[in-house]
This record gives structure tokens, C-alpha cells and sequence, in this order.
């Protein structure tokens, strides 16, 4: 189904546009009134993942999800993967939308970007949500090519199990990904979605549909892969990064990275809040959308 008419099937008259910024062209999805918030996604996924939030939450904000650079309707250049570049990428369309200051909140690849803005755009930040990731550091560079004994090949979510995160090497590979996954994107978003969520269901057909048609091209396999061969860029632009000063939120799901996150993310700013999601893996907004909401409601205010 086309971006337009996704759109149009969620409650709260949200319209499909596309913004030229920062040399890239980027697709976001708007709807609803009042302060902004921004909706970032992440891997394999595109801004349809918030579609079970986003009525509620227009109920009281001007909601914008964004496709981000090599994603879903937005253009897939040959570089600017780096979560700082990305960063820029939504101060710009902020700017083109005539916005001073904006709330964000993403996922996975979002959220890096989102904790990204807020550390180079402190004056465009109101306040940050990151959903089951955080930022890339200098702790991710010790990841093994081989799993630990107590870590799960299979990512099984089970509890106090550790996910071997494979496809963090396996998205380094320069050309092969795109060669394998060509046309049959649907087999690595089934794999993922029933091996990484409590709540295997929460990501429907249509979801699943949607987000296999956006990763079906050889483009957009390497576009995403993108995202994860700038991690050394990522790590190395931390480290100049002082403390957050805008409110955090992290949410983490308990089958998933909450602990990870309670135990990191008091490190990284100077107004943190993480908050365990109970039965929910790491896709928080499609297990549990209605505690996202919630969460997302008493933290914005």
C-alpha cells in the first residue's frame, strides 16, 4: 500500500509530504495539532511503525513520523549514514517546518539519531525518547564475532537471555546483503519480528507487508545497511559529546534492553527517566502500544 494511503487510513486526518533537506529528500507522515513531536524509526522498519500510536498521540501533539534518510519514501543516497549527518537531516526539515524547538522519540535506528540530535542541537530540543536503544559508544566496540556462552544464537526473547546481535556484522558486508535479500525481504523481517518480540502478533500482515515492500530493492537493502556501517563514525562522534541536557526518557522493553538501558543511560544525560515495558520485546509500539502512549503522555506533559 502507498505511503498516501496508509496515511489516510489512521484516525486523525494524517496526510503523506515530502521535504527537500540537507541535500536528501525526505518522506514524513503529519497529522494532529498542538506541540510537535517527532516519531523516528528504525531497522527493518519504516514510519508505519508508529501507526498505533499516532492517533493518540494527535490528539494532543502535531505528530510528524519520519522516514529517515535511506528509509521507506525517502531518498537512499550513497553516504550520509552517520547519526550525525542524520542528526542534521531532521534539524532541516524542523527548519523547513518553521518549528523552533521540537520533542522527539525513536526507535532503534531512531533513537540513535534522536539522542544525536538532541547532543548537536541542544536548542532545537525539548525533550528525547528512546525507545530500546541508545547511542552507539565505545562500549559497542567490544561486541564479539562469536557469541558468548550464555548468549542466544536465535535471539530468543526469554528472560535475562542476551540476543547475539549477527546482523550487526552481517549489514557490514559491502554488496552481498543486497544480492541475498533482493526480493526476498519478507524472510529477514518474519526472522527478526518472531525472534525479537514477545508479542510476535503485534506486527500484523499488513505491517509486515509494508515493511517487506520497503526493504525488497538491492537500494534500499543498502541503504539500511548504511546505518550500521557508520557505527565507528557514530562511536568516535560520542565520545566528543558532552552530557544530554534536555529530558530522556528510555523506555526498554523487559524482554529486551531495559536492563541495558537502566544501568547506561544515567551515564549519557543530566535529566534521565527509564521506565521497564512488562511483556514486550523490541518493538515497543507495536507489543505494547497503548503503555508507549502512556509513557510517552506523562513524560511530554
Amino acid at each position: 500500500m502507498h505511503d498516501s494511503a496508509l496515511a489516510s487510513s489512521l484516525d486523525g486526518a494524517f496526510s503523506s509530504h515530502h521535504a527537500e533537506v540537507n541535500g536528501v529528500r525526505l518522506h514524513y507522515v503529519e497529522g494532529g495539532s498542538g506541540e510537535p513531536l517527532l516519531l523516528l524509526g528504525g531497522w527493518p522498519q519504516t514510519w508505519w511503525q508508529w501507526n498505533k500510536v499516532m492517533p493518540a498521540l494527535a490528539r494532543r501533539h502535531r505528530v510528524i513520523a519520519v522516514d529517515l534518510r535511506g528509509m521507506g519514501g525517502s531518498s537512499k543516497p550513497a553516504g550520509g549514514y552517520d547519526k550525525k549527518t542524520m542528526a542534521r537531516d531532521i534539524h532541516e526539515l524542523v527548519r523547513h517546518l518553521g518549528l523552533p524547538a521540537v520533542s522527539i522519540a525513536g526507535h532503534d535506528i531512531g533513537a540513535m539519531v534522536a539522542y544525536a540530535f538532541a547532543a548537536n542541537h541542544p536548542e532545537a530540543t525539548v525533550k528525547i525518547a528512546l525507545l530500546d536503544v541508545p547511542h552507539p559508544d565505545r562500549s559497542w566496540s567490544s561486541f564479539g564475532l562469536l557469541p558468548e556462552p550464555d548468549q542466544h544464537v536465535d535471539s530468543v526473547i526469554e528472560a535475562g537471555a542476551r540476543s547475539y546481535l549477527w546482523w550487526f556484522a552481517f549489514n557490514q558486508v559491502r554488496d552481498l546483503p543486497e544480492r541475498l535479500l533482493e526480493g526476498r525481504s519478507r524472510l529477514l523481517v518474519d526472522w527478526l519480528f518472531e525472534r525479537q518480540a514477545k508479542q510476535p502478533a503485534g506486527i500484523d500482515e499488513r505491517s509486515r507487508e509494508v515493511y517487506a515492500h520497503a526493504y525488497a530493492t538491492a537500494d534500499a537493502v543498502r541503504a539500511g545497511n548504511g546505518w550500521y556501517q557508520t557505527f565507528n563514525r557514530d562511536i568516535a562522534d560520542e565520545r566528543a559529546y558532552g552530557k544530554v541536557t534536555a529530558p530522556i526518557l528510555a523506555l526498554g522493553g523487559d524482554g529486551s534492553n531495559y536492563a541495558f538501558l537502566r544501568d547506561l543511560m544515567p551515564s549519557k544525560g543530566t535529566d534521565v527517566t527509564v521506565v521497564e515495558v512488562t511483556d514486550c520485546g523490541h518493538y515497543l509500539p507495536e507489543e505494547q502500544p497503548q503503555a508507549v502512549i502512556d509513557a510517552l503522555a506523562s513524560f511530554l506533559g
